[in-house]
């Protein structure tokens, strides 16, 4: 990626950003269109390719700024001030909801990173991927007041069995042809949360 892209004026910037999001939302990889992104950012695919010098380092910088936008985002101050791991995991939930609601090209555009296919993207995309699941504990719950499990209780692992349920549920409306709907994940997911607050929470505490 060229610096000089950061040099460009914001509202150049956002345009560029958009169009990627938009052509990268609505095709798989391999089918998106540089010529197409470039055509709706108002710019030459030549000067596309000047500040990202390939379609590989395009796709992958905007898969990073929408990482940065939704965690800026949901990593607000009461997203701080929260101490319950349950609590803060049903925030962050309704925080990106809210987020993708609003931008329905971001919430395709997550959907296809977390779930690439076998194509050029694929194991920059997974081994990021899981890496944010391994950190995620230690970057986002430092403030979580963890006396409150059962001795037996691992909350790293809590987190993850949850990340599976919300990706099996996933996977199969992709397996059955199913949108994705947003509102039912929230409830869903919400629903999860308070079963694993029953068996994990000490008794005291429920």
């Amino acid at each position: 990626m060229n610096e000089q892209f950061f040099h460009l004026p914001e509202e150049k910037q956002q345009a560029i950003i958009n169009a990627s999001l938009e052509v990268f939302a609505t095709h798989e990889y391999k089918r998106a269109s540089t010529d197409d992104i470039a055509a709706k950012a108002g710019i030459s695919k030549g000067l596309l390719f000047y500040y990202f010098h390939n379609k590989k380092s395009l796709y992958l910088y905007i898969y990073d700024y929408t990482k940065q936008i939704v965690t800026a985002q949901v990593v607000d101050a009461h997203f701080k001030e929260i101490t319950d791991f349950f609590e803060l995991l049903a925030y962050s939930a309704q925080k990106k909801a809210a987020i993708m609601s609003r931008n329905p090209y971001l919430m395709d555009f997550v959907m296809r990173c977390f779930y690439p296919e076998k194509e050029e993207v694929s194991d920059e995309l997974n081994s990021t991927n899981q890496d944010y699941i391994d950190n995620s504990i230690f970057l986002y719950f430092k403030n979580v007041d963890f006396s409150r499990f059962r001795q037996d209780a691992d909350p790293q692992q809590i987190l993850r069995m949850l990340l599976w349920m919300a990706d099996g549920y996933i996977s199969e409306k992709r397996r059955q042809g199913k949108p994705v709907v947003l509102d039912e994940i929230r409830h869903d997911f919400k629903e999860w949360i308070d079963m694993f607050r029953q068996v994990f929470l000490r008794v005291e505490e429920l």
